[in-house]
């Protein structure tokens, strides 16, 4: 009886973690409808080529090399055994991957709910090169990315390895990040970084004085679909990244990071909306949509431990820091079309910084620690990265295919012909 009780547990936990992974791979629907509706509709095709193949890469590299060097095991190479074994084999290697509380699941399992987080983390970079990036070129740094750059700083964070084996971030400093803020989200924007300060701005987006031109989005309805995507994703990213549901503890677990993370991104969204109407004087829909964005990545590290005010409060902080970021970004001649960097990047370091502040077990010191190793190796090797593609074969389009759209120039054909005037 205790065994099928227990096998009964491993279903659920399995089941569970596996729907969570397709909750977060829909995000990837996500972020190619809200980058879509963000860039001119002259770079609509290029931008959900990128997205789409992303993802594809993703999958195939950490599949055949990332997840062995976040976590070990070489799953796919070698094959799961199947037959009574199954669950101890599946407890065994929930152990060796540092995942605490013996969590049921197979390996098998695990990957899937981990691949779609690396492809999360290259969709950051996506958005942030958009409209003058070649499509190779972005599609080559995505098999570095996807496949070791951000699989070694995983195995750093969750893998529970040592930084160069120099110290441990969890052992060493109790660095903390429930399921992502600074492993997943500042990590894409640390790449991202790197590739727009060696890409340089659109044509346009600055003016002769410095003064900045206002690029709109082609199709604001679509960007909209996009964020409420992301949104209703975020919760397999979130409520996944509990690990189990087999158990009334963990239930619980699971139902106040959804509470949590639904109540930052409100929270997010609020703040980001008053900031617009206070600093423009008009209610600014692309910073209502980051703002809620900006929740929902200020949450990600620690959505666990808040009660469901305070993690409104953390998604404001969000959202106001993400309409004075993107502004900061733009001061700097950064151009970042999406505001990527400014939504997962600074609002993601603020993820970080905030565990503390619910959680005793984590420390200003660790998280600081933890989000300067992820930054100076993501950016770094980010940058040594592009600077490779682009002596081999060139980061940017030459100047009169972005005047008209990568579209035509890197895929052949408009995402909306009808509309076009010949």
């Amino acid at each position: 009886m205790e065994n099928q009780i227990f096998q009964l547990q491993y279903a659920i936990d399995t089941f569970y973690f596996l729907v969570m992974g397709a909750l977060v791979m829909w995000m990837a629907a996500g972020f190619s409808m809200l980058e879509s509706g963000l860039v001119r509709a002259k770079n609509t095709t290029e931008i959900l080529t990128k997205n789409v193949a992303l993802y594809a890469i993703a999958c195939t590299m950490y599949m055949i090399v990332g997840y062995d060097i976040m976590y070990g095991g070489g799953l796919f190479l070698a094959g799961i055994e199947g037959g009574e074994t199954l669950v101890q084999d599946a407890l065994a290697t929930s152990a060796e991957n540092g995942f605490e509380g013996g969590s049921v699941y197979a390996t098998a399992a695990d990957f899937f709910f981990q691949v779609v987080f690396v492809a999360t983390a290259m969709s950051i970079v996506s958005g942030a090169v958009a409209e003058r990036m070649k499509l190779w070129a972005f599609l080559a740094f995505a098999v570095v990315m996807t496949g070791f750059i951000y699989p070694m700083e995983g195995n750093w964070t969750w893998g529970g390895g040592s930084v160069f084996g120099l110290f441990s971030l969890g052992d060493d400093f109790g660095f903390l990040d429930f399921a992502g803020s600074g492993i997943v989200h500042m990590a894409g924007a640390a790449a991202a970084l790197a590739g727009v300060i060696l890409l340089g701005p659109r044509k346009g987006k600055y003016g002769p004085k410095g003064e900045v031109q206002p690029i709109p989005g082609a199709n604001l309805p679509l960007a909209t679909l996009g964020t409420f995507i992301l949104w209703m994703g975020w919760f397999g990213f979130n409520g996944g990244s509990v690990l189990k549901l087999g158990d009334i503890a963990n239930a619980n677990a699971v139902a106040m990071v959804f509470v949590n993370t639904n109540a930052a991104a409100a929270g997010g969204l609020i703040a980001a909306m008053i900031m617009a109407r206070l600093m423009f004087g008009k209610t600014d829909l692309t910073m209502v949509l980051n703002g809620a964005l900006a929740g929902l990545v200020a949450i990600t590290a620690g959505p666990d431990t808040p009660s469901p005010l305070v993690a409104t409060l953390i998604g404001a902080v969000g959202g106001v820091l993400v309409v004075l970021s993107i502004i900061g970004m733009d001061k700097l001649k950064i151009d970042d079309p999406v505001g990527a960097i400014s939504v997962h990047g600074v609002v993601g370091l603020w993820g970080l910084l905030a565990v503390p502040l619910t959680n005793g077990d984590a420390s200003f010191l660790g998280q600081i620690v933890g989000a300067l190793t992820i930054f100076v190796w993501v950016f770094g090797a980010s940058l040594v990265t592009w600077m490779i593609i682009k002596a081999v074969m060139g980061l940017r389009v030459s100047e009169e295919e972005e005047y008209e759209g990568v579209d035509l120039a890197e895929c052949g054909m408009e995402a909306y012909p009808e509309f076009v005037n010949k």
